[in-house]
């Protein structure tokens, strides 16, 4: 074990043990350069062939995540070789795991597990739409962390792999048995989205039971033998969540959320009410039938119909001032025609980033509105049926993650988006936009521009010139004004953060000046007065020239 007190890496001092396994060891640390607090899980090497193929899964770990951002996900940021150990650095989360509650308090209440269970639905639906699919395939109440505001975060992704569609099966067989299901353990299939949906079952099942379905007698039963109070239609989706057969689960976890959030119709009560109202509606079918042959000599195209609702639902959203009215109205219009990528795009730019941030919460509305289901298939599959304009969502969502997501930006969760835009139907310049972007984000997550654990490893010659590349040409024609200030408020900011980087891979402060009066000229010629006077606008300008003043200031310094 690791003595308190010892600093690792010269940067990590090990304040307190916080955790003890079979294995491992995990340690509270604070990082002396950055400040901040982290958790360090250390696995004590063996000669062991179980060692091994653990070794293996911190590495796949450890990879994954460090490409993954997701409020239910943790970061991990290093990992490191240490004498007869190895050490991984990791988010410090504060609170304790879902088997703790359930071992110290017993069954859960059915309300607190459904929400648990929607934040899981969120989070897998998440790993699942990368590509490739990522499946976690061990989820269990030991696996997931409960955080003091009620948060739950995912951990522990040593079993993860990424699907591969030429596989017949899984190569290894890992997971936890009783949580697990049947094809992890080989000649079943290969693991995919339904395989975490029946670990999602078994977990909820658990939580509501306080059964343990990895203990004797490894049988699970319906929730109600146990408690008669359960919701039946609660029942309903952990029965279908854990069917032996694949084939007979939900599909994917926009399906679950679905009926999570309706299961309440799913009891026998409520669908008795509905049968008496279907009755009642059949009285009326005659009328119904004869309403409707009278309907069918005036009717118009039904074309025509949905698309005037789509453009009164757009023009409402633009002529109000109210935010929950415009959000409204742009949900409404996407209700109408999923298929249309205007009214996603308007959402994102006028309701959600009309502040210039773009919020946790704003973009997991988004996300969850995405994953939503309907007609059997979700709003990003309707979406995606216009490439052109998916790709140009999946642009503005770059953008919108890049430069302004809880004020900082979220570069791991941009590079995404961007993956997506740029692979699809934009014009030249948003095409090499979105891919310089695009790697421009990948330095932040592959070689640490802002490693949170103090560490610098970008070629900064390289980045410099992706940055020049971004900011070329005239951006208001080529895309917007908007647009164009947030890239040159953030050259103008990397320039005053990174000069002394930038001028040790040769480049010079004369041609970082150049470049900021390369900026100032393209306000002068490329921004028309209506341009300069939107209100967004007017603060991005006032930010940018703020960046500008402290970069000449850090390039004056640098010359005395």
């Amino acid at each position: 074990m690791i003595e308190i007190g010892t600093l690792i890496d010269n940067k990590y001092k090990i304040l307190s043990r916080i955790g003890q396994g079979g294995m491992s060891t995990v340690y509270l640390a604070m990082n002396e350069r950055a400040n901040k607090p982290w958790a360090i899980k250390e696995i004590r090497k063996t000669d062991s062939v179980d060692f091994k193929i653990k070794l293996e899964s911190i590495k796949t770990e450890t990879e994954l995540l460090k490409t993954l951002s997701h409020p239910n996900l943790p970061s991990v940021i290093d990992i490191i070789d240490y004498e007869e150990s190895i050490l991984i650095v990791m988010d410090y989360i504060e609170g304790n795991t879902l088997s703790l509650a359930v071992s110290e308090y017993g069954p859960q209440p059915q309300e607190y597990v459904i929400e648990w269970a929607k934040q899981l639905c969120n989070v897998l639906g998440y790993l699942h739409s990368q590509n490739p699919p990522i499946i976690y395939r061990d989820l269990k109440p030991g696996n997931i962390m409960l955080k003091p505001d009620g948060t739950i975060v995912l951990i522990d992704f040593g079993t993860a792999r990424q699907y591969k569609e030429s596989n017949i099966e899984d190569t290894t067989c890992l997971g936890t048995r009783g949580y697990a299901a049947p094809e992890q353990f080989g000649g079943k299939g290969q693991t995919d989205e339904r395989t975490d949906i029946y670990c999602l079952g078994t977990t909820m099942y658990h939580l509501l039971t306080g059964k343990n379905p990895s203990e004797p007698p490894y049988e699970m039963y319906p929730i109600r033998y146990w408690n008669e109070k359960f919701s039946q239609g609660l029942e309903r989706i952990i029965l279908k969540c854990t069917q032996m057969n694949p084939e007979k689960r939900y599909h994917n976890c926009a399906e679950v959320l679905y009926d999570l959030d309706h299961y309440y119709e799913l009891d026998n009560t409520y669908r008795h009410k509905e049968k008496l109202k279907l009755t009642c509606f059949l009285t009326m079918v005659i009328l119904a039938i004869i309403s409707f042959t009278c309907s069918v000599l005036f009717r118009t195209d039904a074309k025509g119909v949905q698309h005037d609702g789509y453009e009164n639902y757009v023009d409402y959203a633009e002529k109000s001032d109210a935010y929950a009215d415009k959000e409204e109205a742009y949900l409404s219009a996407i209700a109408v025609d999923p298929s249309r990528a205007d009214a996603y795009i308007d959402l994102l730019d006028n309701v959600y980033l009309e502040d210039g941030i773009f919020s946790e919460e704003e973009a997991t509305a988004l996300r969850e509105k995405l994953i939503t289901p309907i007609n059997k298939k979700t709003y990003e599959m309707c979406l995606e049926q216009d490439p052109a304009g998916y790709a140009l969502f999946s642009y503005r969502m770059g953008l919108a993650y890049f430069y302004s997501y809880e004020g900082d930006g979220n570069k791991q969760q941009s590079s995404y988006w961007f993956k997506k835009a740029s692979s699809g139907e934009l014009n030249e310049s948003q095409t090499e936009r979105a891919e310089r972007l695009g790697r421009i984000a990948d330095y932040y997550i592959n070689l640490g521009t802002y490693d949170k654990s103090g560490d610098v490893n970008v070629n900064y010659k390289d980045y410099w010139n992706d940055l020049l590349a971004v900011a070329d040409g005239n951006i208001v024609k080529l895309d917007n004004s908007t647009t164009a200030l947030v890239i040159y408020k953030e050259m103008a900011s990397q320039i005053n953060s990174n000069a002394e980087k930038f001028k040790e891979q040769g480049i010079t402060v004369d041609k970082m000046e150049l470049e900021l009066l390369d900026i100032e000229n393209h306000i002068k010629n490329d921004f028309s007065e209506e341009d300069l006077n939107m209100e967004r606008n007017k603060e991005l300008l006032s930010e940018l020239k703020q960046n500008i003043d402290q970069a000449r200031m850090t390039l004056a310094l640098m010359e005395e």
